[in-house]
């Protein structure tokens, strides 16, 4: 069964950096990609990017671009967000998923970030 876990969530100063990793537990057969999105207190959640997992193609969402980073470790089954330059408005839960061709089908529990201005 997969299984997602996030860390390296915590509480930084606006201007400051925080790197989050997502390990699986093992990968479904169909994996396309994995990625990350966000959930601001009060809103609903959001779509980061995402690493296609064979390719290692990576795609950052126009609202982060510049700021944060998506990578993977295919051997550690592991995709990452650097984020750096880090606004009080990036205070959310962060999630991770792995996408089969067609939907987003497992998720992490989230891991907080909290940005303090």
């Amino acid at each position: 069964q997969v299984h997602l876990e996030e860390s390296g969530g915590g509480a930084v100063k606006a201007g400051g950096s925080l790197s989050l990793t997502c390990a699986a537990s093992e990968l479904p057969e169909n994996i396309y990609a994995m990625g990350w999105f966000r959930q601001p207190p009060g809103k609903e959640r959001e779509f980061l990017g995402q690493i296609t997992w064979k390719g290692g193609i990576p795609y950052v969402d126009d609202s982060v671009v510049g700021r944060f980073t998506i990578s993977r470790d295919m051997a550690k089954k592991t995709v990452h967000l650097q984020m750096d330059s880090l606004k009080f408005e990036d205070t959310a839960v962060y999630y991770c998923g792995i996408s089969g061709p067609t939907s987003w089908d497992y998720w992490g529990q989230g891991t907080q970030v909290t940005v303090s201005s």
